[in-house]
């Protein structure tokens, strides 16, 4: 975040800054748990356990997913209560109990229960964090984008570095590693109990809600439009979670001669992967940042409909890439081009959806956890659901399938946004009526 914040003082400001340091150190854990994990479980019968078949490993998976779901929105509400710098520092504490028991068991029973743990560490981690962002960006547009940004910078950074180094983690030391992972976890707890403070005190001084009752929190939801956005969000979190569950096996699969017509489909070694993953993380990144700087000029729904034209445009390329074995060099070097400029425009999707959260949560100051806990659900149910149609997509068409599932579910998204766009004016900060709307 560029420069101090003229409207808050100066500790609110380092707290935002530990809050995103905070989020990248413990999403780096949740990326290293989640790969060693895979690697322990493959072996799991050398430590004594009994052999994991692929229908476990989903099952691991979805229980993951199923506990941010569940526990997101009850979290928010407790964030709520109790306090944002309270709540986020049980994401810490959950996941460090639950590396420290995957590394002593094999019991398939206890490792699903951590996966489970290591769901509630984000179900209790995101909701808090981004009513924080949403409360210590309240009257500043600008810094709103730019945290927002920063945010999902710092979770797909550290996701990515946990994945990353897992493998040499995992190779050097074994089982041994979930301990060191244990230790990384006990990082973000120092970091939030350290090094973020309570916003309220800075912000008219407004006491916790001392009850949050079911009856209050449905009247929340039901009254801030937040159910516009839901089917966008999903649906553009399930065209994306489509390529997470399934693209990375389509690619490394061996060339299939039902399919042999997509020239994607080739068994690209796992270093070439990597390589991709990076150039395409880096482009991701830059978009991030260029879209979270445009929160001043253009509206929320604005660009959210400008990154799912950019999916649609880079779903296109892909599709004419896939099928370009007799296509002239050039025609492929453009369609790469449209390719990276599509993946640039659909970053922007991210923060718009988060600042529009964040807007919608203004009229309900002393409940901003209860409304941001819904990026974790909107993000599980597009996860599962993208996992699940992808599976079907890619026994039907391969990469092609995938292709045009993800480029359905962003032409679904769009329909709802128009609802939404409709409402924008009547959730939207008090600095974002003086915005431009574009």
């Amino acid at each position: 975040m560029a420069g101090p914040c003229r409207h808050y003082p100066a500790r609110v400001e380092r707290s935002l800054w530990a809050v995103i340091l905070g989020t990248f150190t413990l999403r780096l854990s949740t990326g290293l748990t989640g790969t060693m994990l895979v690697y322990y479980l493959a072996e799991l019968p050398e430590h004594g356990g009994e052999p994991v078949d692929p229908l476990v490993l989903g099952l691991f998976a979805a229980t993951f997913y199923v506990a941010e779901l569940a526990l997101s929105p009850l979290f928010g509400a407790l964030a709520d209560r109790f306090g944002y710098h309270r709540i986020m520092e049980l994401g810490p504490a959950f996941g460090a109990v639950a590396v420290i028991l995957t590394g002593l068991t094999t019991n398939l029973y206890v490792l699903g229960a951590t996966r489970w743990l290591e769901g509630s560490s984000t179900a209790a981690s995101v909701p808090s964090i981004l009513g924080f962002i949403a409360l210590a960006t309240a009257a500043d547009e600008g810094l709103r984008g730019k945290a927002a940004a920063r945010f999902e910078l710092a979770t797909l950074a550290g996701l990515g570095a946990g994945l990353i180094v897992a493998g040499p983690l995992y190779a050097i030391f074994g089982p041994l590693a979930f301990f060191l992972n244990a230790g990384m976890y006990g990082v973000s707890w120092l970091i939030y109990r350290l090094g973020v403070a309570d916003p309220r005190a800075d912000h008219g001084g407004r006491e916790h809600r001392r009850h949050v009752t079911l009856r209050r929190y449905w009247t929340i939801l039901s009254g801030a439009h937040v159910w516009l956005l839901a089917p966008t969000w999903i649906a553009v979190n399930a065209a994306i979670g489509i390529w997470s569950a399934q693209g990375l096996f389509a690619f490394v699969s061996e060339p299939n001669p039902e399919f042999s017509d997509q020239w994607l489909i080739q068994g690209f070694e796992p270093v070439m992967i990597s390589v991709a993953l990076v150039a395409g993380g880096a482009v991701f990144v830059a978009g991030l940042v260029y879209w979270g700087n445009r929160f001043r000029t253009l509206r929320r729904t604005t660009i959210i409909f400008y990154g799912i034209l950019g999916g649609a445009a880079l779903v296109g390329a892909a599709l004419i890439i896939n099928h370009g074995q007799q296509l002239a060099i050039p025609i492929l070097v453009c369609c790469g081009l449209v390719f990276i400029a599509g993946l640039f425009v659909l970053a922007g999707a991210t923060p718009a959806a988060i600042g529009l959260l964040a807007d919608m949560s203004e009229p309900y100051p002393e409940d901003r956890g209860a409304i941001m806990g819904l990026y974790s659900v909107f993000l599980a149910l597009g996860q599962i659901g993208g996992a699940m149609i992808g599976g079907a997509a890619a026994s039907w068409k391969a990469i092609d399938g995938l292709l045009l599932a993800s480029l359905a579910l962003l032409v679904l998204a769009v329909i709802p946004l128009g609802w939404l766009r409709r409402y924008e004016h009547q959730v939207g900060t008090t600095a974002a009526e003086a915005s431009p709307a574009r």
